[in-house]
């Protein structure tokens, strides 16, 4: 097995759809990497045998995950009818120091400048080893898309700039949402608290809701 790396846009769309209708194992198989019984100590597999596949580079860096093409990779577990399973993870949230960010600079906007995403059988009937790799859709956010998360990270950054944090629900933002984000609940990082005071809270972030990443995937598919 020779390891690929894109050098063009095209390229990449190419392999993604190479991999179309392949089941985990078999791709696993052409990589030479074993396959987990299951994802519970091992959430990250899935993403990490697509990356492999399609050779991204940037790791477990801050960069986009093809920093030369400017593309993201996201893999979006779906059901049988095409619907996201879950949230996607964007970025961690920065809670302190935030003086002078503006959407334009911010970690959210270079993340979702362009977006390839792989739709990847997710349902937990299935076997993990039999679950399929779906068709790639590369995205870039219309003018109304990048204005609706521009507001939204907005409104999310300034109720944690006056000390807000821990009123933050999953539930404020249209596209875009505030979650923790933590391997358990032990893991604590400073923030500002209402009378600003730093405060030690839960390490949040920012994640797509359902809603926004199924308009993505229909979109594609009209």
């Amino acid at each position: 097995m020779t390891i690929f790396f894109p050098t063009d846009e095209q390229q990449l769309l190419n392999r993604a759809k190479l991999a179309a209708g392949y089941t985990f194992a078999e791709i696993a198989d052409y990589l030479k990497m074993p396959i987990p019984e299951n994802l519970n100590k091992q959430k990250g597999w899935v993403g990490n045998l697509i990356e492999t596949f399609l050779g991204a580079n940037a790791g477990s860096k801050a960069e986009r995950d093809f920093a030369n093409l400017g593309i993201e990779l996201k893999t979006i577990p779906v059901d049988k009818q095409g619907r996201p399973l879950e949230t996607t993870f964007v970025s961690v949230t920065p809670l302190m120091a935030n003086y002078g960010v503006i959407w334009e600079t911010s970690h959210v906007k270079y993340k979702l400048t362009k977006v390839l995403w792989v739709p990847i059988e997710g349902e937990r009937t299935i076997p993990l080893a039999k679950r399929k790799v779906g068709h790639p859709i590369l995205w870039t956010p219309t003018a109304e898309q990048e204005q609706q998360l521009k507001q939204d990270w907005q409104e999310l950054m300034d109720m944690i700039a006056l000390g807000q944090v821990e009123k933050i629900t999953a539930r404020y933002g249209t596209y875009l949402q505030i979650r923790p984000k933590a391997a358990n609940g032990k893991a604590l990082t400073e923030a500002i608290g209402e009378n600003g005071h730093i405060i030690m809270t839960r390490p949040r972030g920012f994640y797509l809701k359902k809603s926004f990443t199924m308009q993505i995937l229909q979109s594609s598919i009209l």
